[in-house]
This record gives structure tokens, sequence and C-alpha cells, in this order.
């Protein structure tokens, strides 16, 4: 039954891959292509975008007064962010080499694109930068404590879980005790066996 288990994680893992790939190729060859850093539209696509972009007056008449509120709330969180971007990034630096555990790419996490659209206004686009650091630099850390996790403690939980990292399904089951330091070893040897990803090119499309 363990062995079926993990031969169903394993496809269920190809086939969401699979599913990644050609959403994306998908959408690169209705709207976009990506060359290096760039994201280029077709020429009817970036007007019809100008178009549609709200300037920044209209844009402040319409906003609502609780967004201006929270505004300072929402970036004074950049000083703890930034803080624990230095921290996480120091930790991994120092102790994955050491536990032979393959380097998460912070640049598959932390994606800046956004500001390529041309419907956003100079403080959309800011916004959105904003969120794209924030949410990408909390993926990037859960990968970071996932690995460690799978090192130190690969065990699920007796309760149920919400929102459970991808590696926590291949992780001892809760009370799972016999030769519990041999799978334990199993599966330090595997995050050693872990390349670090090198993103596929991006510039399909079109």
């Amino acid at each position: 039954m363990e062995n079926r288990i993990r031969q169903l994680l394993n496809q269920i893992t190809l086939l969401e891959g699979e599913l990644r790939t050609a959403l994306h190729e998908q959408e690169t060859r209705v709207l976009y292509q990506i060359k290096g850093k760039r994201v280029d539209f077709e020429r009817s696509v970036r007007e019809a975008h100008r178009r549609l972009r709200m300037g920044f007056f209209r844009w402040l008449a319409t906003s609502r007064p609780q967004n201006f509120l929270t505004a300072p709330f929402i970036y004074g969180m950049v000083v703890p962010l930034v803080l624990f971007d230095l921290c996480i990034t120091i930790y991994q630096a120092v102790c994955f080499p050491l536990y032979r555990i393959a380097r998460v790419r912070r640049s598959d996490y932390i994606v800046f694109d956004r500001q390529h659209l041309a419907y956003l206004n100079s403080i959309e686009k800011f916004h959105c930068t904003y969120c794209a650091y924030a949410n990408g630099l909390i993926a990037y850390a859960c990968e970071i404590t996932a690995r460690t996790e799978q090192y130190w403690c690969p065990i699920k939980h007796a309760r149920k879980v919400l929102g459970s990292h991808s590696r926590y399904a291949r992780f001892l089951a809760y009370g799972e005790a016999a030769d519990f330091h041999a799978k334990l070893e199993q599966l330090r040897a595997a995050l050693a066996e872990e390349k670090e990803r090198t993103p596929a090119p991006q510039d399909a499309g079109g």
C-alpha cells in the first residue's frame, strides 16, 4: 500500500508539472512572449492595454478610503519582510551545504514582471511589485523550511493540516515507528540527490 501511495504521488507531481507547462504555453501563444527579463505583448494587445489604463487622479478619486487608511500597516511590513528575507537566505547559505541539501533558488519564487502590464498605472504597478515580493518571499521561505523539515523531522501530524507544503505527502505516517531512523536517512539521502532546479527557457509562444 505504501509503495502504491508513493507511485500515485509521483504521478501527481509529474502531471502538475505538465499542467503548469501547458497552461503557460497556452498563455504565451495567445498574449505574449518572454524575451529574457522582458515580457512583450502583441502590438494590438499593448494598445488595448494602454486604452484601459486608469489615470492617476481618477484612480485616487475612485479608491476606497480604507485602502488609504491601511496603507501604512501594509507597507510597514516591508521592514520585517526584508529582515526575514535576509535571515532565511543566510540560514540556507550556511546550513544547506552542511546538510547536503540543494539550495532553493530565490529567483524561482520572487518574480517581478507585472510592471510590463500597460493597463496598470504607476501606483498599481508599485502595489503589484510589493505583493509579488511578499508572496514570493513566503513561498521561497516555505520551500526552505520544507526541506529543513524533511531533513530533521519528516513526520506527518495526527491532525489534519491545512496548507501543507508539497513535500508533506511523502513524510512518514504519524506513529510509524518501525525503522524510523533508517527511513529518515532515506529521506535525507533523497534531499542530497536533488539538484538545484533550473527553470526551463520561457521565450516560447507568440
